[in-house]
């Protein structure tokens, strides 16, 4: 792509590279500080660990806010599959501290596509060098999911700016002492707004004013009351916010909020997809080591008289390779989906747009679900001392538990996929992503014989796929409840289904290195990754296929007695 020809692979392995050594060094010792410290909230004022505050401004003096963002406004414009391969190693580092730039992240994108010049102007610089950071504000206490019950009032003040009262709850990073600004985006009412969603308009509403020339003037009136008492990730301040007639600026058009929005929850929901790949790194990498470190038990195949590393042990083997084709499946479909976003966008491809679009809800809910499982695989791999703190794997298991529930519940990315990704366009996109999957099926077929294994498992699990795609079109127009009670199952087969796809192509691109004499372990790693993920996991399209196509009168029949 035109694009981002300044760029080639060595360039973008030395960025890389540069930033695993700075997660490494700096961010992954904060992880278990964080966990056993956490933010603390004193007097109206949350308070970091001074840790923290050293590495964030580490991280913003290195300019690494600005990896993806354009050029014209001090970011580096690397492509998007760039930067979700950097957002993996920093929240496998720590997931508390990566929380803080993937809000921001967020922020920038929604200014950039419906912010005016004057607010480009004025708040992207410092957003995009990491100075300022940025949460998104929609969640209120009678308004969880059902954004339409927003009651944030926005009053017009007659000098084109609004007072903005209210109370948001759950905000990441709404009060902090990292940067010298916070930029909130706020979802609120105009006094003769529509009801519903429909009704919502989106406002800056920055934590310090903002001077013609650029300083930093008042502070707002915004008041963080408290922060939450967390499962996991409690480094990363979780706020209620308070907005007494605080100064807002209107964001495009009122009554198009959440047209605005959406564009920053998309970010942010692909974003936590790929937390959830880190996480399943970092608690496999834990797992594994401890597997060839750890003494227990004579092999089964009574080859040695003596205790051996559990990793020697069927079982083990069994969970650390699903722990791994998961965490590389995810990977690859994440990988995927960012090339797909930035072809969309830079080409001005709708057939590819599309495609990104139905990938997002499969990023953010398979890799946040399987990121859940993993974690717990690597609690059991640990054994007894997976239960003890000391050891680590119970933190990735408590950090993890959130991702299917934050940026859309994994109901609400299966209600997303079916029904605007799906019966909107009547299953076209589906249709085509099936179609891609068979081409690939295709290749497998003249190859070896794990080739045609994998293409043998696929060919099956697309055939489930597009059973139960047929099905769910059919009945959604007799029956709602029936079609959207195989949601989630479908969200689940059309995700294990991509991550088996995306590691089959990988496995092709293995085979073709390694016919060329290229990194032979490696590759060979890669084959046999996507052949386990074929026999072991994608079996398991067949099993939603069930849920979908039979499941629905048992679940919507059931009762719960007083």
């Amino acid at each position: 792509m035109k694009r981002f020809s300044d760029f080639d692979l060595p360039d973008i392995a030395a960025v890389l590279e540069g930033y695993s050594r700075f997660c490494a060094d700096q961010i992954a010792p904060l992880s278990h500080l964080g966990d056993t410290e956490g933010a603390s909230f004193e007097k109206g004022r949350v308070k970091m660990p001074e840790e923290y505050v050293q590495a964030y401004a580490q991280f913003a003096d290195m300019g690494w806010q600005a990896l993806t963002h354009p050029v014209e406004y001090g970011g580096m414009g690397l492509p998007r599959a760039v930067g979700a391969a950097a957002l993996e190693m920093l929240n496998a580092a720590d997931m508390s501290f990566g929380l803080c730039p993937l809000l921001t992240d967020g922020a920038i994108e929604a200014l950039l596509l419906s912010g005016s010049d004057e607010q480009k102007a004025t708040y992207l610089e410092p957003l995009i060098a990491g100075r300022w950071s940025g949460t998104m504000n929609l969640t209120e206490p009678q308004a969880g999911s059902d954004l339409g019950r927003v009651a944030t009032r926005a009053m017009r003040r007659g000098d084109g700016r609004y007072g903005i009262s209210g109370t948001k709850i759950f905000i990441t990073y709404g009060a902090h002492d990292l940067t010298e600004n916070i930029v909130h985006l706020v979802l609120a009412r105009t006094p003769d707004a529509p009801t519903g969603p429909a009704g919502m308009s989106l406002f800056i509403v920055p934590q310090k004013l903002v001077e013609p020339d650029g300083t930093l003037g008042a502070e707002n009136a915004v008041n963080c009351v408290s922060i939450e008492h967390k499962l996991g990730v409690r480094a990363s301040p979780t706020a209620v916010l308070e907005f007494n007639d605080a100064t807002g600026y209107l964001i495009g058009d009122e009554n198009r909020g959440l047209e605005y929005m959406f564009v920053m929850m998309n970010v942010a929901r692909f974003s936590v997809g790929v937390q959830g790949i880190a996480i399943s790194e970092r608690a496999y990498q834990r797992a594994l080591t401890f597997a060839r470190e750890r003494v227990q038990s004579r092999p089964v195949n009574s080859k040695s008289g003596d205790a051996a590393p559990i990793i020697e042990h069927p079982d083990v083997r069994r969970m650390l390779l699903r722990m791994r084709s998961l965490t590389e499946g995810g990977r690859a479909v994440a990988a995927a989906t960012a090339g797909l976003l930035d072809v969309g966008r830079c080409q001005d491809n709708k057939e590819m747009t599309a495609l990104a679009e139905f990938m997002v809800p499969l990023v953010k809910g398979f890799c946040s679900e399987r990121a859940v499982d993993v974690a717990s695989l690597g609690v059991q791999v640990h054994g007894g001392m997976g239960f003890i703190e000391e050891t680590g794997a119970a933190q990735h298991y408590r950090d993890a538990r959130i991702l299917p529930i934050y940026e859309g519940t994994t109901a609400i990315q299966a209600n997303d996929l079916l029904g605007r990704k799906v019966l909107r366009d009547r299953g076209e996109t589906a249709r085509r992503f099936a179609i891609l999957i068979a081409e690939t099926e295709a290749k497998l077929a003249g190859g070896d014989a794990a080739a045609q294994a994998i293409g043998s498992s696929l060919a099956q699990a697309r055939g489930a796929f597009e059973s139960a795609l047929d099905w769910l079109l059919a009945n959604s127009r007799k029956d709602a409840d029936t079609a959207y009670a195989g949601s989630v199952p479908f969200l689940m087969l059309a995700g294990t289904l991509a991550a088996g796809w995306s590691l089959a192509k990988g496995a092709l691109a293995a085979q073709a290195a390694l016919d060329a004499g290229q990194n032979r372990q490696f590759m060979t790693q890669k084959i046999a990754t996507a052949l386990f993920f074929a026999e072991h996991i994608l079996p398991e399209c067949l099993t939603e296929q069930t849920r979908i196509l039979y499941g629905s009168s048992s679940l919507l029949d059931a009762t719960f007695p007083d």
